[in-house]
């Protein structure tokens, strides 16, 4: 079961950073990206790390590897989650990334993730753009089986904005999508605005519910050298 959590709390970081990946990265080996996560109060109740281990190829071809880690509000390893390792390809300069690589290590056959490869392309994006919607399904089997459906959709650039977090201020392309979420027949719906500075990622998100309450945030902590 320990396992089965870590899959899904290291796939919910990668999918919070989808679209860092392809315009908006870093790709310089050795740098960590620190995030605080807050809940609705604004009180961070942990932390995540995100560090670049290697990068493979280059121009419009290449692959960067990233090492994440789930910290405590004492920035120490949290307990029972270890470090995550997963890479992102980007061929013929368009991200490709297919759910099923993001199975933790032994989970494979307790965890099955289905769905659509997401492909990001990497032109420039501009207030009204829009991206194509994401589904997947995950199928987790201990002893019963459990199915859960995720549906992105809604997926737009709506600004360019500065935006000023504890690791600085940043010029940012806003981006809003709404995430629905079906298990054991029962479906939430949470509307997320995220904003995305080039060369770096991610810097900023705000995840509401239905009725347009906060439930939970995240900022940019520190950016390592």
């Amino acid at each position: 079961m320990k396992k089965i959590i870590l899959l899904i709390v290291s796939l919910l970081m990668v999918t919070a950073s989808l679209f860092a990946q392809n315009i908006f990265f870093s790709t310089k080996e050795g740098q960590t990206l620190l995030y605080a996560t807050m809940n609705d109060k604004g009180k961070v109740n942990s932390y995540t790390s995100q560090t670049i281990s290697k990068v493979t190829g280059s121009g419009k071809n290449f692959s960067i590897t990233y090492i994440g880690q789930v910290l405590d509000k004492n920035q120490k390893p949290a307990s029972n989650t270890p470090e995550v390792t997963y890479t992102i390809n980007v061929v013929d300069n368009v991200m490709e990334l297919d759910m099923k690589s993001f199975a933790t290590a032994g989970t494979e056959e307790m965890a099955v993730i289905t769905g659509d490869k997401i492909r990001i392309p990497s032109p420039s994006l501009k207030p009204g753009d829009k991206l194509e919607d994401i589904k997947m399904t995950i199928t987790i089997s201990i002893g019963l089986k459990m199915t859960t459906d995720i549906v992105i959709t809604d997926r737009s650039c709506v600004a360019i904005e500065d935006v000023t977090v504890p690791a600085g201020t940043f010029k940012c392309h806003k981006i809003t999508e709404t995430s629905s979420t079906t298990f054991m027949r029962k479906n939430s719906v949470v509307k997320t605005s995220t904003w995305y500075a080039p060369g770096v990622g991610m810097v900023k998100s705000e995840s509401y519910d239905s009725n347009g309450k906060l439930q939970s945030s995240q900022v940019l902590e520190s950016i390592s050298k």
